[in-house]
């Protein structure tokens, strides 16, 4: 193949800063879009970019200023209103994340020599936050009839494909895992925060979703990151959809624990109650533990971003009966050729030892000093 650059727009992100390391770990020439600058650990070299992309007009002047242009696309950004998960049956926030795709791949595609564009959906795209689903969610079944910014993404996605003569994959990853903070969906901050407070006031760190314990999936952000290496290449990857999991199911209540031990606080009994109420309340404490173990200078909501919130959603806070599944299939994509799976508990590790290196998080010694302080 004559040398390869992608473009990864939301280069900031979960998924975006590990598809940063993937991408440059296999020697691919790299450049990042994003507001801020990506944290990538080790000694990826990429350019980057600083751009909002719902600005158009600065975002299509930064893909013309771009030379050599990328030959691929990892589209990895998303616009999420303040209330997160009332935003996502919102037509505000799926018009403007038509248009950040638009305002990127529109210049992109027309300026000639894109060959593949990756974009990202999830499991809403099979109405799990609506309805009950098929278990397994499979990638043929139909396209579920309910609003949502996929869909307007996917057909500006197959029209300019059809326009422009390059190829496309979509993925669909459950929950993703990794080292994010400031972030919308990432779970890690939420329970290293959780686990820190506690660790400081005394509050019992049991896990907080109640008494019913649904089955759930996640993917560690660097299966994403390399099956989007993947699919810019592989043949078998060329409009097509894929699910994207770990390669097993967990509950959060008997993860609990090895959470616990991994943030070094005692594992108490579960005790329901909603940590985007009660988290920021405890913003003093924070600042308290922030300069306590000479952590970064980052608020409370510096570090959860709106996670906190989605920590309801995912541990099911206020539930009274057990929901339906919502689980899915992968067969599709490792008889694609793309066979990567991650143990669940050590994704979490990984990810909570990371923010604790970056000195976002106290480490697990940390915890049990503050604790034993009192």
């Amino acid at each position: 193949m004559s040398a390869a650059r992608v473009l990864v727009a939301g280069a900031s992100g979960l998924i975006g800063t590990a598809a940063i390391a993937a991408f440059t770990a296999e020697g691919w020439d790299v450049v990042a879009f994003s507001r801020r600058p990506p944290e990538v650990d080790g000694s990826a070299r990429f350019d980057h970019v600083s751009v909002d992309l719902t600005d158009a007009v600065a975002t299509r002047d930064a893909v013309a200023a771009l030379s050599p242009r990328p030959t691929h696309l990892v589209y990895a950004a998303a616009y999420e209103r303040p209330d997160l998960v009332a935003g996502w049956s919102d037509p505000a926030q799926m018009a403007t994340n038509r248009a950040m795709l638009g305002n990127v791949l529109v210049p992109l595609a027309a300026a000639g020599g894109l060959r593949h564009a990756t974009v990202l959906q999830g499991t809403k795209a099979y109405g799990a936050h609506l309805h009950p689903i098929p278990i397994p969610a499979r990638e043929r079944a139909p396209r579920d009839d309910h609003e949502n910014f996929y869909w307007h993404q996917e057909d500006l996605l197959r029209e300019l494909a059809d326009r422009h003569a390059f190829d496309w994959t979509i993925f669909r990853p459950v929950q993703v895992v990794g080292p994010a903070y400031g972030v919308s969906y990432c779970m890690p901050p939420v329970i290293g925060v959780f686990a820190a407070l506690s660790a400081a006031t005394g509050m019992p760190f049991g896990f907080p979703g109640g008494t019913i314990h649904p089955v759930r999936q996640v993917v560690d952000a660097r299966l994403v990151a390399d099956a989007l290496v993947w699919a810019a290449t592989s043949p078998a990857a060329r409009g097509e959809h894929f699910n994207l999991t770990n390669g097993e199911v967990f509950s959060w209540h008997e993860l609990w624990p090895a959470l616990a031990e991994a943030t070094g606080v005692p594992c108490a009994e579960p005790r329901p109650m909603s940590l985007a109420d009660e988290l920021p309340r405890l913003a003093g404490v924070w600042e308290d533990i922030v300069a306590k173990h000479r952590l970064r200078p980052l608020s409370l909501l510096d570090v959860l971003g709106r996670s906190h919130q989605y920590a309801d959603y995912t541990f099911g806070h206020g539930l009274t009966t057990m929901p339906p599944p919502a689980l899915v299939s992968t067969v599709k994509v490792k008889q694609a050729g793309f066979t990567q799976v991650y143990d669940t508990e050590v994704t979490f590790r990984d990810a909570l030892r990371t923010l604790a290196e970056r000195r976002v998080l106290p480490g697990p010694t940390g915890a049990g000093r503050m604790m034993g302080s009192r």
